[in-house]
């Protein structure tokens, strides 16, 4: 017999599925609507993921296995549906991949089948996190995911130590998955690996982020450039450092590839995380940068300062003061949905279309690196901004 509480917490979990969600009025800057609540949290999880429902088993009905967060997206259009592969964290602190659905992309999100599955082909394995989807030309959706495991050059005691490896599997149908081999790069550490969605030169091509330890990038700093000849022996030989982190921006510690990037007229739009330093620890924000469409490597536009940052609540959370993107869906009628994960806690959504995207992209100044030097970028446009008011002002007069 299943426990009667069931019955009780899921009409309250069925009346959050079904909540509206709204614009958040408070906020605006041009660029993006932010939305008022969050699009998935804990709660959302299906009761029988968490609870054994059989009250011989379970008098108490008590959670047997419990959800901590849900967070890091990755995000795919299919069908006029919008996904999110979820990164779910369970009390025990693993992370698995859930795939969530919703007919408009910004609420009613509703979990459906169950966790994701697929072969058992790394038993060193031990977390996996932070996916990123991608609807290649080639017919398969691919997805990139960190796969961490312990570093076994240590002793068995120094649990501190851990490497980070790209994890690599393809689907046609978010249903079933195919394990595929690792991607190896020359670097000892990879974090944010995400594939391009088109062949370059006929080849797959990829966005890395060497770095030297698990959590230091050391002298690997940046967003890199990969090319690999068969993605079922995925290797890269060569990579080359795109975007570099730099002192005294936002991405000033470290930085990393987001989703795959956006395909424009003008360029291939990419949202990028980066990383500073504070006294309260280490701040993620979101930031933006265009790359050619002839060499997908070669920046061709970088707005200075960040693109979304944590916002009011946004910034409470198990890691505090971080937003992390990796997941992007453009629809039939270019509107673009920004999902970010809030302080490794919740998900969010922010909605603009690929006309203010593109305007941002290619006309919001570029950093100008100097505090004296951003005065100047400013006291330009509030000049510009006076003569326009002097002008309409004579207008009115006349």
């Amino acid at each position: 017999m299943i426990h009667e509480k069931y019955y009780e917490l899921l009409e309250k979990q069925e009346k959050l599925i079904r909540r509206t969600n709204v614009k958040n009025e408070d906020f605006y800057n041009g660029i993006y609507d932010r939305y008022k609540y969050p699009v998935l949290t804990r709660h959302h999880i299906p009761l029988q993921w968490r609870f054994d429902l059989n009250k011989e088993s379970n008098p108490h009905f008590l959670e047997r296995l419990g959800v901590n967060a849900i967070f890091n997206p990755a995000a795919i259009y299919l069908n006029n549906k919008y996904y999110l592969v979820c990164r779910v964290e369970g009390f025990d602190r693993k992370s698995f991949f859930a795939v969530a659905e919703s007919d408009n992309g910004i609420d009613n999100f509703r979990f459906i089948n169950a966790p994701i599955y697929w072969e058992d082909v790394d038993k060193e394995e031990t977390n996996m996190y932070d996916m990123r989807l991608v609807k290649h030309e080639d017919g398969w959706i691919y997805g990139v995911y960190c796969s961490e495991s312990k570093d076994l050059e240590v002793s068995q005691s120094d649990t501190s130590r851990a490497i980070a490896k790209a994890g690599l599997v393809r689907t046609k149908d978010l249903k079933t998955w195919e394990r595929l081999p690792n991607i190896k790069t020359p670097s000892p550490q990879q974090r944010n690996v995400v594939l391009h969605p088109e062949f370059v030169n006929s080849q797959y091509a990829f966005y890395t982020r060497p770095q030297d330890g698990f959590i230091s990038t050391g002298s690997g700093g940046g967003i890199a450039f990969g090319l690999c000849e068969d993605i079922l022996n995925p290797i890269i030989k060569e990579e080359t450092v795109i975007n570099e982190k730099k002192y005294h921006t936002v991405y000033e510690i470290k930085n990393g590839q987001g989703p795959a990037p956006i395909k424009t007229d003008k360029g291939w739009i990419h949202i990028a995380h980066g990383v500073r330093n504070t006294a309260a620890g280490l701040r993620y924000v979101l930031y933006a940068f265009a790359t050619s469409l002839q060499n997908p490597k070669r920046i061709i536009a970088k707005p200075g300062g960040y693109f979304i940052a944590p916002y009011d609540s946004e910034r409470i959370g198990d890691v505090s003061n971080v937003i992390f993107c990796n997941g992007v869906i453009v629809n039939e009628r270019h509107e673009v949905y920004i999902y970010y994960a809030s302080s490794d806690t919740r998900i969010h959504v922010a909605v603009t279309t690929l006309e203010k995207l593109m305007d941002f992209t290619f006309q919001t100044p570029s950093d100008a690196f100097r505090s004296l030097d951003c005065v100047k970028q400013r006291l330009s446009l509030i000049n510009k901004n006076i003569e326009l008011q002097k002008e309409t002002l004579h207008c009115f007069k006349n």
